[in-house]
Formats: structure tokens, C-alpha cells, sequence
């Protein structure tokens, strides 16, 4: 072929080519996004959860969509509820969402500024489990505006994040959601679980288990099976309860007896000294990517950056009498 019909050939994929050849959580720059649709009536229908089309706004596109209900706890405990906003295909093509096909939108549990702030802490957490492994739910953080077409017409203006669908994320690692309905302890990658153990201390985090919740038919409470060629991962999601975001709906478990869930306290179960020294080291060596990150967060205040930096620095200064804390860890761990 010609030189010139070579160049000519290129020329013309190239301004074929979608504008968006990245994933949307490839990126993680803040999205102007507006939801236009029935919000009074989706947030009042919890029982069916019936689908309703809205208007989604977001990087110059507006796409009809139709959202519903989901989530079970913060259904109980919130008066702003998490959505799913489901896109038509091939309606999506050479956009923001492109490649995309139902989102789970997380959304503040109240319409407050402390509920807002509670959201971009749990997005940070989502972030900073990225820092450390790939096998993680990717997240993008949206300001978003509501309009309700319905009722009194009132426009709420908040911050709210997407997550990255399961499929996409077992794509990613090379694998698939499992559905098993149990799982035991040395089916799954053992270095991966020791990182998970350390990482939930780290935040925290006592909303998670290895055991099937009630309400579904697949392991695990709060975290995702993929099932790759040589073994199964363990993600975690939903941190809305942990001590670094500090909700005011949020109460250690009983069996604790702690009074806070910010108090820490080792729930991973018992592994090999290297691995838990291996997880540690691995968080350790992120302190001030960590740092970085926060320091980035909109919504937050100078007073809010530092004092969640200050809860996580409890940590860090723990870790640098490494052997007592590895101790700790071992004096703790679940059988």
C-alpha cells in the first residue's frame, strides 16, 4: 500500500476513535454530572424498587437512563438512599461512559454537609485500597446535582461517587465472580487476605466477614469472590462503617465492647508472621501516597484533612515498633 494511503488510513482511525478510549475509572478528575428525574418518588419506593427514567448530564452528554433503589442497610438507616442508574446500549459509545451498562451510584445518607463529608471519606478509603493492590474496586468521584421533577421541584448539589461494576473488576484481574455460597480460609490467596487483615485495622473496618450475609445466596458479607486460573480474591467494598469515616450510624460490633468503632481492633485471622510483615511493610511504603491522596479531597476541610491524616498517623507511628504490632496482630487474630 502507498505511503500516502497509509497516512491517509491512520489519519482516519484515528478521528474515528472514540473520545474516550480510557475506562471511566481510569481517571480520577471530579465529574460535573446532573441526575434530572423523580427523586421524591424513587427515594419513597423502597419496597419495589421499581426502575424510572431519568436524565443523566455529565461531560457535555445527556443520557436517558433508568434508576432504581438498591442497597439493604443504609436503606434502614438513611433518608437519601444508593441508587443503580442503568444506561441503553449502545447509547454510550464515544463518551464518558463508554463501555459501561449499570453503575452502582453511592450517594450521601443524608442531605447535610457532615453526610457529604462522610461520603468523600468512605470514596478515600475505596482510593487508598487501590494504592495498595490492584485487586480493589476502582471508584469515580462526581459533584453532582439532583433535580427532582416531582413534587416541590428542589435541586440538591452534593458529591457522590461511582463504582466500578463487578464484572469489570474480574475482568481486570483476569477472572470471574464467584458465587460460591461459602468459601474456606485456604482456598483464597493468602498474601492477598493478610493485606485485606492489615487494611481493615487500618481504616477500622469491622463490616466484613468471610461468611455469607443472610440477605444473599453468594459469599461474603461486604466483599466479592473472583474466582481467577490459580486462585480466588477476596475484594472488600461498602466502608461507610469504619473508623475512618466515623458515621454517625456507625456502632462496633457488640461482642467487641469497645465503645467506638474508631478504636481498632485486629479482626483478621491467623497466617504466617511473613505475610502479615509483607501486608504491613506494603501499607507502610504508601504513608505518603496516603497523605497525598487526602490532601486532594474536595468537600474537606483543611480541619477535616488533618485530623483524618492524624487518625491514620495512629497507625503508622504503631507500625514503627513493627514487632509489637505484628505481636498484636498475632495475639488477636481469628482462628
Amino acid at each position: 500500500m502507498p505511503a500516502v494511503r497509509i497516512a491517509v488510513c491512520l489519519v482516519a482511525v484515528l478521528l474515528l476513535s472514540p473520545l474516550h478510549a480510557t475506562s471511566l475509572f481510569d481517571e480520577t478528575a471530579v465529574v460535573d454530572a446532573t441526575l434530572e428525574g423523580p427523586l421524591r418518588e424513587l427515594m419513597g419506593d423502597t419496597d419495589s424498587r421499581e426502575q424510572l427514567p431519568f436524565l443523566l448530564r455529565a461531560d457535555g452528554t445527556e443520557h436517558a437512563i433508568k434508576v432504581r433503589l438498591r442497597g439493604k442497610s443504609r436503606l434502614r438507616v438513611c433518608n437519601f438512599l444508593p441508587i443503580r442508574v442503568n444506561f441503553k446500549k449502545g447509547e454510550v459509545d464515544g463518551t464518558l461512559f463508554e463501555g459501561q451498562d449499570k453503575l452502582k451510584l453511592v450517594v450521601p445518607c443524608y442531605t447535610s454537609e457532615r453526610a457529604e463529608k462522610n461520603l468523600v471519606e468512605e470514596y478515600v478509603v475505596y482510593r487508598i485500597f487501590n494504592l495498595l493492590t490492584p485487586a480493589s474496586y476502582r471508584v469515580r468521584l462526581l459533584r453532582m446535582t439532583f433535580i427532582d421533577t416531582g413534587g416541590d421541584g428542589e435541586n440538591e448539589r452534593m458529591h457522590a461517587f461511582l463504582l466500578e461494576p463487578t464484572a469489570k473488576l474480574a475482568e481486570r484481574l483476569g477472572g470471574r465472580e464467584s458465587e460460591l455460597p461459602e468459601v474456606a480460609l485456604n482456598w483464597l490467596d493468602a498474601d492477598h487476605m493478610a493485606l485485606i487483615y492489615v487494611f481493615q485495622y487500618l481504616v477500622s473496618n469491622f463490616d466484613w466477614s468471610l461468611v455469607r450475609s443472610h440477605e444473599e445466596k453468594a459469599c461474603c458479607h461486604n466483599g466479592t469472590l473472583i474466582e481467577t486460573d490459580t486462585n480466588i480474591l477476596y475484594v472488600p467494598y461498602d466502608f461507610d462503617l469504619s473508623g475512618f469515616v466515623d458515621a454517625p450510624y456507625a456502632f462496633p460490633p457488640p461482642d467487641l465492647r469497645i465503645d467506638r468503632v474508631t478504636q481498632r481492633r485486629y479482626r483478621g485471622f491467623c497466617t504466617d508472621r511473613d505475610r502479615l510483615e509483607k501486608a504491613l511493610d506494603t501499607i507502610v511504603s504508601k504513608r505518603q501516597d496516603i497523605a497525598a491522596l487526602i490532601e486532594s479531597l474536595p468537600v474537606l476541610s483543611d480541619k477535616n484533612k488533618g485530623s483524618r491524616m492524624s487518625y491514620l498517623d495512629q497507625f503508622f507511628r504503631a507500625a514503627e515498633k513493627e514487632e509489637k504490632l505484628l505481636k498484636r496482630f498475632e495475639n488477636h487474630c481469628l482462628d
